[in-house]
């Protein structure tokens, strides 16, 4: 492969990052629940012109501080309400993302690792493609890795003697990350870091980052890694920004909307949501096969807690940050894929650890990590060949398929070209190549298997998604839009959904008695009313002497009250 001096290597991610991340984000529909949830909650305060409170159909919602609506909203200012802009804030994060990667990676280790660390996080599934929605969670973790990085530069002496890991490297040039250098202390910026975390996500952004301080302190055996001065620090920074929110709010409106937010918090904690009960060994299931192939490439150093320090110092950080995700988001009742994705960031580190062991001869190549790329490699790429060959084959498998709403979804009528398979399988391609070739040549065919993946997803993302997104729920994001403007009300019956609120994009005053399905139903109702129901549970609306149905399409039935 071609050489690329290393100054130039910064460069090169923000270029693959742009190239990667903004192109085709409008191309499809926002999904429900959440990437439609945390967008209307943007395109609301542009509506009413509040953003200091988050709403939901107009009435306070208690799920979520603010932090990532305002960034979507500053987006939706700049490029309209559409599904560009809600999702333009991860896009941007997903580039800063690849370029810290590196300088972290740099200053641990060399310019090497921190690029094939920065690679590695591109060319992996799910890291990647979150950045190309409009959930909170890549813009939220991206802050808790920042906090967690300057929390282990505070406990750092001020001016540590350069070894083999913290500050070999030969480069001249200053990183940004390098602030503990130049005054600005490191639990300052773990402190600012982590408040931003608060502010995006709720108190789980610093209850992580506590719980791993938690954990390598008593893996030291309970030697003082912060001073209580530095600590203290940390705290006041990360109290003054979340104050700047939360604070304000209780200032404002007392604390009943804090109290709400907390409640919900230990309810998500304790009680399964609906759809969302799934068994205690989920996460790591979907982060194998979500972060592949990081996920294959760290599991030699998932319990490697006690390192030696000279040469992998923030090694025992990552393995406590991963294993602190991994057992907190497997107690929580509620599991959702993106519940455990903070895990990307230490999977990624220690993926990208192994290979730098095997580049400078410190470890050899495993022959089951091989078997284990190709396994669970192999099992993603017959998916992801397979899924434009079902949608291009769908009368075949109609036949096989019990759920009814599914059958009358795959009549959707979609265009498939009759070469989208080939996505999958190149990359399948791609993969045995680079696989075969990484004990020999670790260190082009992990770039190669990196760009490949990266790659794929780009293309699939780009086509086939958008076809998967028409299918699951195209008709009736539709037929909100065709609505748009009207003086109707516009609501599903049976089922939860937000669709109906950016897509229909309902402005205030809002009728209170329209979160009310009986009054939808049987009201009085002083508009003319629309009402959208599953064809799976749409039997006991047909019967209703107030409705008629309008029009019946790929597994939706389509009401007007009479």
């Amino acid at each position: 492969m071609p050489r690329i001096n290393p100054r130039y290597f910064p460069f090169l991610l923000i270029a693959l990052g742009c190239f990667f991340f903004f192109p085709f984000l409008g191309r499809v529909h926002l999904f429900d629940w959440d990437e439609i949830n945390f967008a209307e909650s943007a395109r609301e305060m542009i509506v009413s012109g509040n953003y200091a409170r988050v709403q939901i159909n107009f009435q306070p919602f208690w799920q979520k501080p603010p932090l990532f609506f305002w960034l979507q909203a500053l987006a939706m200012h700049g490029f309209g309400i559409n599904e560009y802009a809600a999702r333009f804030p991860n896009a941007v994060i997903g580039v800063v993302t690849l370029v810290v990667l590196f300088f972290v990676g740099r200053r641990l280790h060399d310019a090497r690792f921190g690029l094939l660390w920065a690679l590695g996080y591109l060319g992996s599934i799910t890291p990647h493609f979150y950045f190309k929605t409009a959930i909170i969670d890549p813009t939220f973790n991206f802050f808790i890795f920042a906090g967690v990085w300057f929390l282990y530069k505070a406990h750092l002496t001020p001016n540590p003697s350069p070894s083999r890991g913290e500050g070999s490297s030969k480069s001249s040039w200053a990183s940004p990350l390098s602030f503990t250098r130049r005054g600005v202390g490191g639990e300052v910026l773990a402190g600012l870091f982590l408040g931003l975390a608060v502010l995006t996500k709720g108190p789980v952004g610093a209850l992580l980052p506590g719980l791993t301080l938690g954990v390598v302190w008593a893996v030291n055996r309970f030697k003082p890694l912060l001073s209580w001065r530095a600590l203290g620090l940390m705290l006041l920074v990360g109290l003054l920004v979340t104050t700047a929110w939360f604070g304000l709010e209780v200032v404002q409106n007392g604390p009943w909307f804090l109290v709400e937010f907390i409640k919900y918090q230990i309810v998500l904690f304790s009680t399964p949501d609906a759809g969302h009960a799934q068994p205690f060994y989920y996460h790591f299931v979907v982060v194998l096969l979500g972060a592949f192939p990081l996920s294959v490439l760290a599991i030699r150093y998932l319990t490697s807690i006690r390192s030696n320090k000279a040469e992998a110092p923030f090694l025992p950080w990552m393995v406590a940050l991963f294993w602190v995700v991994m057992i907190i988001f497997s107690i929580v009742k509620t599991k959702i894929v993106h519940y455990s994705s903070l895990a990307w960031f230490p999977v990624s580190y220690m993926a990208a650890y192994h290979l730098h062991q095997v580049l400078t001869g410190r470890v050899m190549w495993h022959r089951w990590t091989t078997i284990g790329l190709l396994v669970v490699g192999g099992l993603l790429g017959i998916a992801l060949t397979a899924a434009p060959l079902v949608g291009m084959n769908k009368d075949v498998l109609i036949s096989y398929i019990k759920d009814p709403f599914a059958v009358a979804n795959l009549q959707t009528n979609v265009v498939w070209h009759g070469w989208e398979w080939l996505i999958g399988g190149l990359w399948l391609v791609a993969l045995i190549i680079c696989v075969s070739r990484l004990r020999r040549q670790t260190y082009p065919a992990a770039v190669g298997l990196f760009l490949s993946t990266a790659t794929m997803l780009f293309f699939f993302a780009s086509t086939v998604v958008p076809n998967i997104e028409q299918i699951v729920q195209g008709t009736v994001i539709d037929f909100y839009q065709s609505k748009q403007g009207q003086d109707v009300y516009v609501e599903p019956i049976g089922y939860k959904s937000y669709a109906q609120y950016f897509y229909f994009q309902k402005k205030p005053p809002i009728n209170p008695q329209t979160a009310d399905e009986n009054y939808l139903l049987n009201g009085p109702v002083d508009k003319p009313t629309f009402l959208i129901a599953r064809i799976n549970n749409a039997d006991d609306f047909r019967k209703n002497p107030n409705l008629e149905v309008i029009k019946e399409e790929n597994g939706f039935v389509f009401f007007k009250r009479k």
